[in-house]
């Protein structure tokens, strides 16, 4: 069987410009006043902008709590809820989790990852078909592979939210007739395990 390893994925600063105004002075021979301002008034200068504070901190520090276990269920049957979580060297940033299970001859495998960036990250086109109404914005791609004659069909749906991206792989086949998992059932397996991850996101 193949191995499906988990997959983990700044704005310009804005620059202030200050503008000031200046003051013109005259002064009259025949007048016993000082000096008088004959231009218009100082202008206050305008303050600086900053960059927008990122919407998130840190990715959901449990991530296999994120998805309801019916769900799991549903999506990995015969698989331990509680799931593998995703080792990780900086879990301030990247946090995942993990559930595959052979259910009679039935296999799925389903994959959640956050990256949480300091600032909105410019995004790359990860190509396949837009997934409206889903974050930000999302994508999924889908492919068929065979490996010794079984055939698998898997699903990625990544989701871009602010400064954080959310990445879902589920994928599946039938180890009996060697053929892959439906297409309809994999592709809305991931969607809508995608849309409950990102709901996490805020808690």
């Amino acid at each position: 069987m193949r191995s499906l390893p988990l997959t983990l994925v700044a704005r310009l600063l804005p620059v202030a410009v200050l503008a000031a105004a200046g003051v013109a002075m005259t002064t009259s021979d025949d007048s016993n006043e000082g000096a008088a301002p004959a231009g218009p008034s100082p202008q206050t200068s305008a303050p600086a902008t900053s960059a927008a504070a990122p919407r998130y901190t840190k990715p959901p520090a449990e991530a296999c709590a994120t998805l309801p276990e019916s769900m799991i269920k549903d999506l990995v049957p015969g698989a331990e809820t509680a799931g593998n979580e995703l080792k990780s060297s900086d879990l301030s940033r990247r946090t995942g989790c993990s559930w595959h299970a052979l259910d009679g001859f039935d296999y799925r495998w389903l994959d959640i990852a956050y990256d949480v960036k300091s600032v909105a990250g410019q995004r790359g086109s990860e190509g396949g078909s837009a997934v409206p109404g889903l974050g930000d914005d999302a994508s999924v791609t889908e492919k068929t592979t065979k490996d010794d004659d079984q055939g698998i069909r898997e699903a990625v749906v990544t989701v871009h939210q602010d400064n954080a991206t959310v990445t879902v792989t589920y994928n599946g086949g039938d180890f009996e007739s060697h053929k892959a998992a439906d297409g309809d059932e994999i592709r809305k397996g991931a969607i809508g395990a995608a849309k409950k991850a990102v709901t996490a996101l805020d808690g």
